[in-house]
Parts: C-alpha cells; structure tokens; sequence
C-alpha cells in the first residue's frame, strides 16, 4: 500500500504580504479522510489558507508538515481555482495536459481525456477550442484535469462561483463523487448550503486566524465561539 501524503500539520503557520499579515499564526491539523469546507467572511483568509497548504504561498513563519516530501505531495495533489484557467487549445487536450506533462504519451493521455471528458459531460465538447465553454462547462473541465491524475489531495476555491443551480448541481456531483472514490477535498466556498452538503467538517476563519474546526453538524448546530455563531446567524463580522 502506497503511504499517504496526509496528514497535513500546521503549526504558528503565517503569511505576510508588503509587511501585513494576511493569515496566522494558524495551528491546524486535516487527517486522512472526508472533505473539510473552509469558510468565512469576505477577505477572512480562506484562499490564502488553501494556497498556503498546496504550496503556492511562502510561510511568514511556523510550518506546514506533510507525511511525505515535498515532491511527492506535489505529484499527489491538484488544485481547481476560483477562475478555472483554460489553455488555448481543445477541451480534451486541456484535460490530457497534466498527464503529458508526466511523461504519458499523447495517444495515451488523449484517451484518458476523452473517458474524463465524458465522466463530466463534455463528451460532446471534446474536440471544441475550450474558450468557447460556458463558465459552467470551464469548471468541471478544470475538475476533469484535476482529477484526471487520480489526487489523493484536491483544492477547490470556490468550485461554483457564479454559476446556476444546474451547474452548481453537477459540479457538488463531481465532487462528491471524487470524495466516495477516496479523493480527499480541501474547498473553501461561501456557500452554507454547499458547505452543509458537501462538508465532513468545517474549518471557519476569520481575521487570517481559525476560530473554530468543527464536524459540519456542530458547527453549524452549536457553534462554539461568539465569531461563528454570530456568522452562521447571517450577522457582518467587523
């Protein structure tokens, strides 16, 4: 059995930017399993924080550890942002790119991209330049590229931003489907609803520091600080 990469650890983790501290120090540990929603108010942190764990940002101070080196979390993990980024090229060699960029053959990885492509509907898309998708069909294109390297870690910026309930729908599919098959899934949304059905627990932020990690069902039902309960109340946070 191949060791996991998880879990992940942070201790007294910061980060700062022209002098200001945008989030920390944070001590925070995710385990194996499930999918952990972060949430918070607007500019509470919540993108910087998933940067942070996927390596994108530099540490301030403190650490992020995780059960293995740094190149083999980097092979193990994707990251879906808030703008799905589309590459000037068809819609199934968007989806075969990650798997080129391993050293597949283009045959091989165009076969996989087209077996993605049909898992998240865009079967029919597959030969289209995919500028041409709607905001919907960019995003679970960019699902599709994640997920085509089987992660074991997937991060989602607010995966469904914008979109209709349609294709908010088939996007919390994707992604529920992605946890069952063993995918753990980090996300940050602003979304209760989404949070409520796709979350394990909930991570929430606030001022750059975690004010509480909570099973879903408790954090919504009895949370436990004055910040969370007045936020799941729908009150602004100063």
């Amino acid at each position: 059995m191949v060791k996991s990469i998880l879990p992940v650890v942070l201790k007294g983790a910061s980060v700062k930017k022209g002098g200001v501290q945008i989030i920390g120090p944070l001590d925070m540990q995710l385990l194996e399993a499930g999918c952990t929603v972060v949430i918070g108010p607007n500019g509470a942190g919540k993108t910087t924080l998933l940067r942070l764990l996927h390596g994108l940002e530099r540490l301030k101070s403190g650490s992020v550890t995780w059960n293995a080196p740094r190149p083999e979390i980097n092979a193990r993990q994707s990251f879906v942002f808030q703008t799905p980024v589309v590459m000037r090229r068809s819609v199934r060699e968007n989806i075969a790119y990650p798997l080129i960029l391993r050293g597949s053959s283009r045959k091989k990885a165009l076969t996989e991209a087209d077996r993605w492509a049909e898992n998240v509907g865009l079967k029919a898309h597959g030969h289209q330049d995919a500028n041409a998708l709607s905001g919907g069909e960019k995003q679970k294109l960019a699902l599709a590229r994640a997920l085509i390297t089987r992660p074991e870690v997937l991060f989602l910026d607010e995966p469904s931003t914008n979109l209709d309930g349609a294709s908010t729908l088939e996007i919390e599919n994707l992604i529920r489907s992605a946890r069952n098959s063993g995918t753990r899934i980090i996300m940050a949304t602003h979304d209760f609803g989404q949070a409520r059905r796709l979350g394990d627990e909930i991570v929430f932020i606030h001022h750059g520091r975690i004010c509480e990690q909570a099973s879903t069902d408790m954090f919504f039902n009895t949370p436990q600080t004055a910040e969370a309960r007045a936020f799941v109340d729908g009150d602004i946070l100063l």
